[in-house]
């Protein structure tokens, strides 16, 4: 494992962390023993920088039991204060009390504010007390260090940056969003001020690790270097010496293996110039290949109506990506309530416009979800969902 400075904070993080947001499920809920063994594993390989935050599902609570084991001192946790949840000193002091109670610790290392996507943000924290309750809470000892996380611009990136003494911050970095959000210009200039920046959606929601379509594919069989799609995107954030840390969502143990792997000779400015050319020419070929840039963050979820947002629009991605009708059965059977669950396919949209408030990427999610229902749902598809609804009830009723 290789580690890196985190910025002015001096502390020597590993280049690869621990993102919490999708702990390995088993009965719709966190599979905690197979979680801790993964966490474990991790640990005694070098990963020492875990990532959660309060609006993670049982990620906390599950992340508390697993360090209270004896692992506590050997990491750092990272944990997140939910700007859209807050209307006053007393309820940030409530929520980070829960947490480092969740945590099973008396401090958290590195605190963020949890979605800091623009100044009006920022500016209604501010009016509300945040830099007191920041202050306050460091002098106690219950954070160590502050930094924000960020989906917005780079023009209101910088402005942020500049507008409090932060530590570090968390952008969203990979080689296909490399113009957009914070991006490569947010990134060197938080660089250049001293911040230690983690990476989130290096992967792009796992994108960016499948296997590739032919044509994707026979660039990267023509490098000197052979490595899969998830290694060349990974080189390719490490390859940036701004970048700290780069978090990965991992709930596969062969994932978990290759990403250590990967992490231990990642070196800054390691790719050479034909290399890059590679990853660019991948990068143009993918984008004119997507049809909805989603990253599966989340954040729209749940939805009212009970929509899987993220999935059908992976799903529909995958479809014309891979130009294979598997997606579309996997559509219906995942999302149409196939294995018994609660359906939860595009068209059960009701256009509230929840989802588009809360989408780090901005995306017309309601639009979206026509055009997904539109290619997704064909004429068998509801009347098959309605069949398996009836099959489900009748078993139920007879058991």
């Amino acid at each position: 494992m290789l580690y890196r400075e985190m910025g002015k904070t001096g502390d020597k993080l590993s280049i690869l962390g621990y993102g919490c947001m999708r702990f390995p499920k088993k009965d719709r809920k966190i599979d905690e023993p197979r979680t801790e063994r993964q966490i474990i594993s991790a640990i005694e390989k070098g990963v020492n920088y875990f990532d959660t935050a309060y609006v993670y599902k049982g990620s906390e609570v599950v992340l508390g039991k697993i360090l209270a084991k004896g692992y506590r001192t050997r990491v750092k946790i990272a944990t997140k204060l939910p700007l859209f949840m807050v209307h006053s000193q007393k309820s940030m002091e409530a929520i980070l009390d829960a947490q480092l109670q969740r945590l099973q610790t008396d401090h958290i290392d590195y605190y963020l504010i949890h979605c800091l996507n623009s100044m009006e943000g920022w500016q209604r924290l501010k009016a509300i007390g945040v830099e007191e309750f920041l202050f306050k809470a460091q002098q106690a000892g219950k954070i160590n260090h502050i930094g924000f996380s960020y989906h917005g611009d780079s023009s209101q990136f910088k402005t942020i940056v500049d507008d409090y003494p932060w530590e570090f911050c968390q952008i969203q970095f990979n080689y296909m969003d490399e113009n957009t959000q914070a991006g490569l210009e947010g990134l060197k200039y938080a660089g250049a001020k001293g911040l230690g920046v983690v990476i989130m959606e290096p992967l792009r929601g796992g994108l960016l690790a499948r296997k590739m379509p032919p044509q994707i594919q026979a660039i990267w069989d023509q490098a000197e270097t052979k490595r899969t799609p998830a290694e060349w995107a990974l080189r390719w954030i490490w390859n940036h010496p701004e970048v700290t840390v780069a978090l990965s969502g991992m709930n596969e143990e062969a994932h978990i293996e290759e990403n250590i792997r990967i992490a231990g000779n990642s070196y800054p400015n390691s790719l050479s110039a034909r290399e890059l050319e590679s990853v660019a020419k991948v990068k143009e070929l993918l984008t004119g290949m997507l049809r909805i840039g989603c990253t599966a963050c989340g954040y729209c979820l749940p939805c009212p109506a009970g929509v899987n947002i993220p999935m059908c629009f992976a799903y529909y991605n995958e479809k014309h990506l891979f130009q294979t009708r598997s997606p579309q059965v996997q559509y219906l059977g995942m999302l149409g309530g196939m294995d018994g669950g609660t359906p939860a396919y595009a068209s059960l949209c009701r256009q509230c416009s929840r989802c588009e408030k809360h989408c780090p990427q901005q995306l017309p999610i309601r639009r979206l979800l026509k055009e997904v229902a539109k290619d997704m749902e064909h004429f068998y598809f509801k009347p098959a969902v309605r069949l398996v609804q009836r099959y489900y009830k009748l078993r139920k009723g007879l058991a």
